[in-house]
């Protein structure tokens, strides 16, 4: 028998999942998903985790509550750790005490892990204090799904003076609002509606009881959406930090390998983006390739490396093989300024460094101070280009080219919303050739044909326009170039 573990995964913000629930994910060899969660949880998960899309809503389901409930009896008595991943807290107005009697009910061991709910942050994110001393010191919650059917005593919930909060409620809001007025509400009292907050798809409505219903049609609301009723609303302005920052709005696609991406994607989410992660690149590690040059690794006068994955996986080797680093007598040189820093961190100052992240630059620089005849270990990419080696051996030099690692396309391991996460993505970012042929080859190249693309250095947006696709080169092969870039472009989306 297995266990199975309710997770609560929180608003939208990949980044307000606790620190528990990752380390229970890791754990998990099936995991079941919502519509309303983060994707990009999914990171967190095994490579060889099972993964099911439980998606609901409003008028379609994917799976039901009682198929959902049945998959987590199966899988559980079939041995398997189940994470249920839930979108905020899974006992607020979800259907968690429902799977959890159902276990019950089978025997199965089963624990919840409490997520950040909605009517927080959701709130806190939208510039509305929940509660505030001189104006409310309570709020209260309802679901407002079908609003006309709760056992709700509009006589009593009318003259609370505390924050008054409605989730699901947007298609109950007209009903929600004229119970209020005719039991004595202010009709003038503040009101936003607030949808898909802490995502880049956060919109905000400002009204009060009377208007609020047609300014949400004008504005095209949809689901899903929270409603909040009370005076804290009118500090909405005011406590906005959010919305004010530069990349709000933005859902940012990043193709790069899953241990490439942190960097980028936390100054994306610093800057108020929102990430979706494609890893269109896995890494397939072949160090094992450089044992038969262990003899003769103290003998070279420089060593090579292009990329913070070869720096990496060289070390890496270097340790697994008992090599103590003293024993390399020959120089490193490095591409790009990651990549020093990477060299710089396993104690060793490169000798020298590419101004531009390409291997053209970084030959010209060598040919500076190499000659006829010096010993160069090159460890790289498989797909590398061989112009740097080709480059070093009409210069006279004895290079090695061991192939350290492969790049192999990457998987989507989501089932039934991928059209879903593609259709709210406005900004694709493509860092290397392989990147672009490998999303055009993981999901289509009609799906990201009307997307505006953004490509790092003058090699890869070459292989952007093989494919007949219109993108925007970064000015420099770095992040903070790309970030620049990002910003830039976004009045034109």
């Amino acid at each position: 028998m297995g266990k199975v573990y309710l997770i609560g995964a929180g608003p939208g913000d990949e980044e307000l999942i606790t620190l528990k629930a990752i380390r229970v994910l890791k754990k998990c060899d099936v995991v079941l998903y919502d519509r309303l969660t983060n994707n990009n949880l999914l990171k967190y998960i095994r490579e060889d985790c099972e993964v099911y899309y439980c998606g609901k809503k409003p008028g379609s389901h994917y799976k039901t509550q009682e198929e959902i409930n049945d998959m987590l009896v199966k899988f559980s008595k079939d041995g398997h750790t189940v994470g249920r991943i839930k979108g905020g807290d899974p006992y607020i107005f979800g259907r968690g005490g429902e799977e959890g009697l159902r276990l019950r009910e089978e025997g199965i061991e089963f624990e919840v892990i409490p997520g950040i709910t909605s009517p927080i942050s959701v709130l806190n994110y939208s510039g509305i204090p929940v509660t505030h001393r001189k104006l409310t010191q309570s709020f209260h919650v309802y679901t407002g799904k079908s609003a006309e059917n709760l056992n709700i005593d509009w006589s009593i919930v009318s003259k609370t003076e505390g924050t008054l909060i409605f989730l699901m409620g947007l298609e109950s809001l007209e009903d929600i609002t004229r119970n209020l007025i005719s039991n004595g509400k202010d009709k003038y009292t503040p009101v936003a509606v607030i949808m898909e907050g802490t995502t880049a798809r956060q919109k905000k409505v400002i009204g009060d009881l009377e208007n609020i219903s047609q300014k949400v049609r004008d504005a095209k609301l949809v689901s899903p959406c929270m409603i909040v009723i009370g005076d804290v609303v009118k500090f909405n302005e005011k406590l906005n930090w959010y919305e004010k920052k530069p990349l709000f709005g933005l859902n940012i696609c990043i193709t790069r390998s899953k241990e490439q991406s942190e960097e980028i994607r936390e100054k994306i989410v610093d800057s108020g983006g929102e990430v979706t992660e494609i890893n269109t690149i896995k890494i397939i590690n072949t160090s094992s390739n450089i044992d038969k040059y262990k003899e003769k690794l103290s003998q070279y006068d420089y060593i090579v490396l292009t990329s913070i994955n070869a720096v990496e996986i060289f070390f890496e080797r270097l340790k697994e093989l008992e090599i103590d680093i003293r024993e390399l007598k020959g120089r490193f040189i490095v591409i790009g300024p990651k990549t020093y820093d990477t060299v710089k961190k396993k104690g060793i100052i490169p000798f020298a460094m590419s101004d531009h992240f390409i291997s053209e630059n970084l030959l010209e620089k060598m040919k500076e101070f190499i000659k006829r005849g010096d010993k160069i270990i090159l460890p790289q990419s498989k797909i590398s280009r061989n112009l740097l080696y080709e480059g070093l051996i009409k210069e006279g030099c004895l290079v090695d080219k061991v192939d350290l690692y492969d790049t192999v396309e990457g998987d989507i391991k989501i089932h039934g919303s991928i059209s879903e996460r593609l259709e709210k993505i406005d900004v694709i970012l493509f860092t290397s050739p392989s990147t672009v042929r490998n999303l055009i080859n993981m999901v289509g190249i009609d799906n990201i044909k009307h997307k505006k693309i953004i490509a790092i250095g003058s090699i890869t947006k070459s292989e952007v326009d093989k494919w007949g696709l219109e993108s925007i080169k970064s000015d420099e092969c770095t992040t903070d170039s790309l970030i620049k870039k990002i910003i830039e472009v976004k009045k034109d989306i």
